[in-house]
């Protein structure tokens, strides 16, 4: 179309339609690029839940007591249950829990105790 009349100094001459496209896939091109670059540096992500610290042998027997008192007001109505939690507590070995629940925390504690318990108060 243009001819070295027109375009005395040999530059490329295009469409402004084609230099928009060209604009829009070199962004794009770049986009992408960033985002590999920074999914590549990203680091692996560490999901540590709650951060509670692991309980002790002297602290989950108090919390067992605790819970087991809690249960036995919330069921001082009734006397079987109450005798039912006596006994559960009377038969509780703590280096036994805790070797069946390694690295428990206060969260994982009342989960484990809540199933322990949970036929006793039926």
């Amino acid at each position: 179309m243009f001819n070295s009349v027109n375009n005395p100094f040999g530059q490329r001459i295009e469409s402004a339609v084609s230099t928009g496209q060209e604009k829009r896939q070199h962004q794009q091109e770049q986009q992408k690029e960033e985002e590999k670059r920074y999914l590549e540096n990203d680091e692996k992500d560490e999901v540590k839940i709650g951060g509670l610290p692991i309980l002790t042998e002297e602290e989950v027997l108090a919390m067992t007591r605790n819970y087991i008192s809690n249960l036995k007001a919330e069921h001082e109505a009734n006397p079987k249950i109450v005798e039912k939690l006596d006994k559960f507590l009377n038969k509780f070995d703590v280096k036994k829990f805790m070797k069946q629940n390694p690295n428990m925390t206060s969260a994982d504690f009342h989960m484990v105790m809540f199933n322990e318990t949970a036929n006793l108060i039926k």
